[in-house]
C-alpha cells in the first residue's frame, strides 16, 4: 500500500505527481528542484542550488521520520555537466559515509531554468 507525502517545508508539486510516496519501508522522493518552500524563489548559483534542493528533500524524508542517513539511491540531474565539481562539493557536506549510491546526469534543461534537480530513495 502507498502513502502519499507532503509537507508545507518543501515546495508543493507542480504537476501531476506527489512530493513524495512511501511503500512499505521505502520512501521514494520526487525530483526536487531548489525552490525555498517559504518564497517560492530559486537562489542564484549551483551551489546555493543544491543546498536548498537536498533541504527540500530533508524536509520530506522528515515528514516520514527519516533523514539523509535513510537515503540508498540519488539522482542528480544538472543542466550543464560543468557545475559537477561544485555540486558535489554540495552535496558532499549533506551526506556521510556510507554514501548512497548515485547518479549524475546531465539534461538540456530543467523546470524553471533550475541548475540542478535532485530525486533520492530512502529505506528505513
Amino acid at each position: 500500500m502507498k502513502q502519499v507525502i507532503v509537507t508545507p517545508n518543501a515546495p508543493a508539486a507542480i504537476g501531476p505527481y506527489s512530493q513524495g510516496i512511501a511503500a512499505g519501508q521505502t520512501v521514494y522522493v520526487s525530483g526536487q528542484l531548489p525552490i525555498d518552500p517559504a518564497t517560492g524563489l530559486i537562489p542564484e548559483g549551483i551551489a546555493a542550488q543544491t543546498a536548498q534542493s537536498l533541504k527540500n528533500i530533508q524536509a520530506i524524508l522528515a515528514q516520514q521520520e527519516m533523514t539523509l542517513a535513510n537515503v540508498v539511491k540519488t539522482t542528480v540531474f544538472l543542466s550543464d555537466m560543468a557545475n559537477f565539481a561544485a555540486m558535489n562539493e554540495v552535496y558532499a557536506t549533506f551526506f556521510s559515509e556510507p554514501y548512497p549510491a548515485r547518479s549524475a546526469v546531465a539534461v538540456k534543461t530543467l523546470p524553471k531554468n533550475a541548475l540542478v534537480e535532485v530525486e533520492v530513495v530512502a529505506a528505513l
